[in-house]
């Protein structure tokens, strides 16, 4: 049984104001039927963790909150802000969240073994692996980074784990910051920075929004996608961040890693089971909001790699086959 945990965070409510993009306010029928049912789960509340402002896992964790909340008014269900995936897997295994959002390289770990006590409720989208300077940046590759100033985004968050390993493999020495998206893109635009590091959904709000205000460029990695996945088998596979994405910035090639929706073993069959359900049947509604979503469907969903499928969401995806 889960143990009550401490409110050391804001509200689902507080952490989604400003999120007015993401509220998805019952525009289809699917989400209207959702708020008229009447539907309980076995414990009163559900926690969880998103990550930073600026960034996907805020918007969707916090759409996801929402629908959870519309859906099954007798829990109490808290979107809570975090540094992203470490920081995530870190409040599930110390019992401070049911719910967390994550890349799967984090997930997995070092070890490349999950954690014990986390199971996975789905895959949902691909993160791709930014590198962002400035236009007249000096910086054309990787290998330039030598000796600059750059974030490895929040600590403990994904952009950290995945940034560190890239760099270890390449053997740079460079002068690591670590700030969140909107602060990496802040410190990009005043030239506090050389260059940022983003492993998250494509368009991501933080690198969109600085794109508008200053001209940037993002930096080839076809290479450090291949030696990461020479290196660490399994959640890397090459990808490319298109022309659409991002106001003047040409395409360019990546790496990219699934995103996993993890929950702690201990959570009730049932509410896996309802939280998964809610992912797959409400995917429409939060991808009108956030592009990323449009990615979640059921074929893809359940290829969770290594980590395996908590038993209420591993009875969901069965039940689809009946």
């Amino acid at each position: 049984m889960l143990r009550p945990v401490r409110n050391r965070r804001v509200s689902r409510r507080s952490a989604l104001l400003g999120l007015a993009g993401v509220v998805l306010g019952g525009s289809t029928p699917a989400l209207l039927s959702a708020c008229t049912r009447e539907a309980t789960l076995s414990i009163t509340e559900i926690r969880l963790a998103t990550g930073p402002a600026g960034a996907v896992y805020r918007r969707i964790g916090g759409g996801l909150a929402d629908i959870l909340d519309r859906r099954y008014p007798s829990a109490t269900v808290t979107a809570v802000p975090s540094h992203a995936s470490t920081d995530n897997i870190r409040m599930l295994l110390e019992d401070e969240v049911h719910l967390g959002l994550a890349n799967l390289d984090a997930a997995v770990g070092l070890d490349a073994e999950p954690p014990a006590g986390i199971a996975a409720l789905c895959r949902l989208y691909d993160s791709h692996l930014h590198l962002a300077v400035l236009a007249d940046s000096p910086i054309r590759t990787v290998g330039d980074l030598e000796g600059r100033r750059v974030s490895y985004g929040a600590e403990d968050s994904g952009t950290d784990f995945t940034s560190r390993r890239l760099i270890d493999l390449t053997g740079i020495g460079l002068r690591p910051v670590w700030l969140d998206q909107a602060e990496s893109a802040r410190a990009l635009a005043a030239r506090d920075i050389d260059a940022t590091f983003s492993l998250t959904g494509v368009p991501t709000p933080a690198i969109s929004d600085l794109a508008e205000r200053r001209p940037i460029r993002l930096i080839p990695m076809p290479q450090e996608a291949d030696a990461l996945a020479d290196a660490y088998p399994g959640p890397y596979f090459p990808a490319t961040i298109p022309a659409t994405a991002y106001h003047d910035v040409p395409a360019c090639p990546t790496l990219a890693i699934p995103n996993v929706l993890l929950a702690r073993t201990d959570l009730p069959v049932d509410v896996a089971k309802a939280v998964t359900e809610a992912v797959f049947t409400e995917a429409p509604a939060i991808a009108s909001d956030v592009p990323e979503a449009t990615q979640i469907n059921v074929r893809t969903g359940i290829a969770t790699g290594p980590i395996p499928l908590h038993p209420g969401a591993a009875e969901w995806f069965r039940d689809q086959k009946r």
